[in-house]
């Protein structure tokens, strides 16, 4: 096994001393439940009564920023798109899509950093401004380090166009140049202005010649004096050899060029053409890549690897890739000089340019709060091929164990977790066995989001292990406890449990007794072959089927289907008294409805309810209570009884006379 880097970090709670008070706590998806306890082996105290505290502690709290969110949904997308490109995609087609996702990307992180520092000048609380400052920095250091990846790696820029490459990358993070730019031209006389020649020593640390060069002719505009020396550096910048993109010059041509033109520069510099002037001479020696020079200027390159660039432009123009690790660490260790250690920034940048990506990515896990970064790197750099064969010990590749990671955590997040999905669904070897477990602890707060889980369910086919039983029952329960038969019935339905359904049918009938009619008819009306699931949601339906012939007035119709649900025991025993009730108003038609034969089955059945006798598959019932109203109905069914049965025998042997 791999050992660990370092201590795990400790994380304060407000509020909380351990070594007063003993604390339990409890696991989620993504959080930890903390609180104190009364327990104490040591000492024995009287109890006081109080309410302890319930700490939330939350392992990835990046997920609920507002403007970190649409990082994470943003990048979704590309993550989804990239999963598509299609495998006959080589060679060169290949490499321009991969280096467009990279890209895509950058272009989302930029955004995010752009929103977030704009919030932050916002912010009115310097604490929260501070907090968001340093999220932009953390923003700005994950594009730099990206950027990087994607000149290496992605791009695997050639000897030439890579330091082309690492000039915008440095230009495009440090951008301070610009402001004194636009602060400097917008003053009466440029030249005059006091950062007037910190900004052309910038322009020329980041190989902006050109705009150098105009610098110099305001400079040569407003001192005469001067005017030669400026056009003799400009000349200088002009023709400096840099192998352009459209360039076909080859390697060699540049080199001998590039030797000429850096022994002129040493042949002025020499001869003291910039001598009268200490700023020239300066720019002189910074362009002929002289380190001590370059080194007075730290303020200016603000950090080591911009000083990196500078030295290769003026000193290795034709630099290899191979070679840029000895260069970075020469570089490193010349700009620090022992005033201060390395930070994790500069271990991430130092592993890319030795071109160990597992260490950039380990770097990278260590430092970063959550797992977006190194899970999204990986990702892309997996499909350029670069970590094929590097496999974890515990059987998962490195791929697929960072992807793992972040879905893990998207899931613990109300809304972001139905993007975690997608990425579970792109780990061949241990995504869909994660899928299952996170989906089982999805809180199932509303049914909207219950028949999202549904539907993600259904479409990954989880219905054989149960994931959508399981789910229909637990919104099934809620929907009772919350009195809504009607969802809850559907739910059981859906769930195919018999049991459940049973007890809602239950519900349904005793809500019917006490208001004395159906709620949730459209549901009830149209159950379809559902009504088989259960012998209670059989009789149901039948019931709610016999009230619509009722209120049809096919009352022999009506009267049948009554009779069939009780004597083929469908009908529980408690309702039997509700079923004879409702047979009442049909025995008392002026027209005949039940025949002699169903008239006695009524009277059985009555004398069965009355009497208390078992019937077969019900529990040994209790006989009605002897109160006045059941006595009442208990006579007039009776009555009514006899004479529809009086009644139906003069009908029938009439019918057989004639």
């Amino acid at each position: 096994m791999e050992e660990v880097d370092g201590e795990p970090i400790i994380t304060l709670i407000p509020g909380v001393n351990s070594k007063k008070k003993q604390l339990c706590f409890d696991w989620g998806p993504g959080e930890m439940l903390v609180c104190e306890t009364l327990f104490n082996k040591k000492e024995k105290s009287e109890v006081v009564p109080s309410c302890p505290s319930i700490y939330i502690i939350r392992k990835n709290e990046d997920f609920y920023c507002r403007i970190l969110r649409k990082l994470f949904n943003e990048s979704h997308g590309i993550f989804v798109g990239l999963q598509r490109i299609e495998e006959e995609l080589t060679g060169k087609s290949r490499k321009a899509e991969l280096v467009r996702v990279s890209k895509n990307y950058r272009s989302v992180i930029r955004a995010c950093m752009e929103e977030m520092s704009q919030v932050a000048i916002a912010a009115k609380d310097p604490a929260t401004s501070s907090l968001f400052n340093n999220q932009v920095a953390i923003l700005s250091a994950m594009e730099l380090v990206w950027n990087l990846c994607e000149i290496l790696f992605i791009e695997v820029t050639p000897a030439g166009p890579l330091l082309l490459h690492l000039l915008d990358w440095v230009r495009l993070h440090v951008c301070e140049v610009d402001t004194w730019s636009a602060e400097v031209l917008g003053s009466e006389n440029p030249s005059k202005h006091e950062s007037f020649w910190n900004l052309v020593t910038a322009l020329v640390l980041q190989g902006r010649l050109d705009e150098a060069r105009q610098m110099l002719s305001k400079e040569a505009d407003a001192n005469p004096a001067s005017a030669g020396m400026c056009r003799v550096l400009g000349d200088l910048m002009r023709t400096m050899p840099i192998l352009s993109p459209g360039n076909t010059q080859t390697l060699t041509e540049l080199e001998l060029k590039w030797q000429h033109w850096h022994e002129e520069c040493e042949r002025h510099l020499q001869d003291g053409t910039f001598a009268p002037s200490g700023h020239l001479e300066s720019l002189c020696k910074i362009m002929l890549g002289d380190e001590k020079a370059l080194l007075e200027q730290k303020q200016q390159l603000s950090n080591w690897y911009h000083f990196l660039v500078t030295r290769l432009l003026y000193s290795h123009p034709t630099v290899k890739p191979t070679e840029l690790h000895f260069y970075a660490q020469s570089s490193l260790d010349r700009f620090l000089e022992g005033d201060s250690s390395s930070e994790p920034l500069d271990n991430i940048l130092m592993a890319a340019f030795e071109f160990d990506i597992h260490q950039v990515i380990k770097e990278c896990s260590i430092v970063l709060s959550n797992w977006w970064f190194v899970a999204h790197l990986t990702d892309l750099l997996d499909h350029c091929k670069l970590l094929q064969s590097h496999n974890l010990y515990f059987g998962s590749n490195m791929r697929e164990f960072l992807l793992l990671e972040y879905a893990s955590g998207l899931f613990a997040h109300h809304s972001l977790w139905q993007l975690g999905v997608d990425y579970f669904d792109h780990c061949p070897e241990l995504g869909r066995v994660s899928l299952e477990l996170h989906i089982e602890r999805i809180p199932l707060n509303t049914e909207q989001k219950a028949l999202k889980v549904l539907r993600i369910c259904e479409q990954r086919k989880m219905t054989e292990q149960g994931k959508v039983r399981s789910i229909c029952k637990i919104l099934a329960m809620k929907a009772v406890r919350n009195n809504r038969l009607g969802s809850a019935l559907s739910w059981s339905i859906r769930a195919k449990d018999a049991a459940f359904a049973t007890l809602v049918s239950d519900r349904f009938l005793k809500d019917y007794c006490e208001r004395g009619c159906f709620s949730d008819l459209d549901l009830i009306d149209n159950l379809g072959p559902a009504m088989m699931l259960s012998d209670r949601l059989t009789f149901l339906g039948k019931y709610r089927e016999f009230h619509r012939l009722y209120g049809e007035q096919r009352f022999v119709d009506g009267a049948s289907l009554l009779l069939s649900l009780m004597t083929s025991q469908i009908a529980p025993r408690s309702f039997w008294m509700t079923l004879l009730t409702d047979a009442l108003p049909l025995l008392e038609q002026k027209q005949v409805i039940f025949s002699a034969e169903q008239t006695y089955e009524l009277m059985r059945c009555l004398e069965d309810l009355t009497t208390g006798r078992p019937v077969h598959g019900e529990p040994d019932a209790q006989g009605l209570q002897d109160d006045d109203i059941e006595t009442t109905k208990v006579e007039m069914l009776r009555l009514a009884l006899a004479r529809n049965l009086a009644r139906a025998i003069i009908k029938e042997g009439s019918l057989e006379g004639s």
